[in-house]
């Protein structure tokens, strides 16, 4: 299954952003949670040392210490210090991205839709995309076999990523070349009662969807994952075309600059580039 583009002949209407303050407010939970994370992130990086250090003797038996020393860096101390990071500079309210689990920049929200749970659900089913199992041991392994020796896994799972603090409520995906390294695939988060979007726009669920190219190395962690297409605008477009071919009777409106149009990265360091506007 390949990208195409969606015609961007949709009714639309643009409102100005509505002002939104940090509310933010730190607690004795906040600090006590600074302490850990700064703690954990010294021990983490003094155990990478100590690993990456007493491997410099060339031989065979440097792969092992090598192997854990890289594992030490990119799955405990990078992402404690990305946490500590971001603690301090990543606002806590709605900017129109999603977060990794460390609270590093995920993804940039690009889909809304009205409806329930069972609307979404049967609307993605017909539209042939296939829901992403949740990330267990076997699972995990599951999509490790089929990314390396290329064998079919429709249902692999994709990894968390955080929305008004909670991770998304479930996930569909279409596979590409009969592997897991590449796929299309977008996330669901339900909006809490009562929140609007900015400009005072309303919806049931907010979508994250972008399309993985392969696997490879994150930028900012160096641990192994999906690498995600910078035209994250193509992927939206294409989900958006696939449910519509599916029932015509599914109506889209798009608000026209719903976030500011940027050229960024992701939580893997994956370039962005998006328009702002949200169908």
């Amino acid at each position: 299954m390949n990208h195409y583009p969606i015609p961007r002949d949709y009714p639309e209407y643009q409102s100005p952003p509505e002002k939104v303050s940090d509310g933010r407010r730190f607690s004795i939970y906040a600090v006590l949670d600074a302490v850990f994370i700064v703690v954990a992130l010294g021990l983490a990086l003094w155990l990478a040392c100590i690993l990456l250090v007493g491997s410099f003797v060339w031989s065979v038996k440097l792969v092992i210490p090598l192997t854990f020393g890289w594992a030490t860096l990119a799955y405990l101390a990078l992402p404690r210090l990305h946490q500590l990071f971001t603690l301090l500079y990543v606002p806590n309210y709605f900017i129109g991205r999603t977060k990794t689990v460390d609270g590093i920049l995920g993804d940039p929200v690009n889909l809304a839709f009205d409806g329930t749970e069972t609307d979404v659900h049967a609307a993605m089913r017909n539209a042939g995309w296939v829901p992403a199992d949740p990330i267990t041991l076997r699972s995990s392994w599951n999509i490790i076999i089929s990314s390396v020796f290329g064998t079919s896994y429709p249902q692999a799972p994709v990894s968390d990523l955080y929305l008004f603090d909670t991770k998304q409520d479930f996930a569909y995906q279409q596979e590409v070349s009969g592997n897991a390294s590449q796929r299309h695939h977008v996330r669901f988060w339900r909006v809490p009662e009562g929140w609007v979007l900015p400009g005072g726009h309303r919806a049931d669920w907010l979508a994250a969807g972008t399309y993985d190219r392969s696997v490879g190395f994150s930028s900012f962690t160096f641990q192994f994952t999906h690498k995600v297409d910078a035209d994250t605008d193509l992927e939206r477009d294409y989900i958006v075309k696939t449910l519509r071919f599916s029932d015509h009777d599914i109506g889209v409106e798009v608000i026209r600059d719903f976030s500011t149009a940027y050229h960024q990265r992701n939580g893997g360091g994956d370039k962005i580039n998006t328009d702002g506007n949200l169908p």
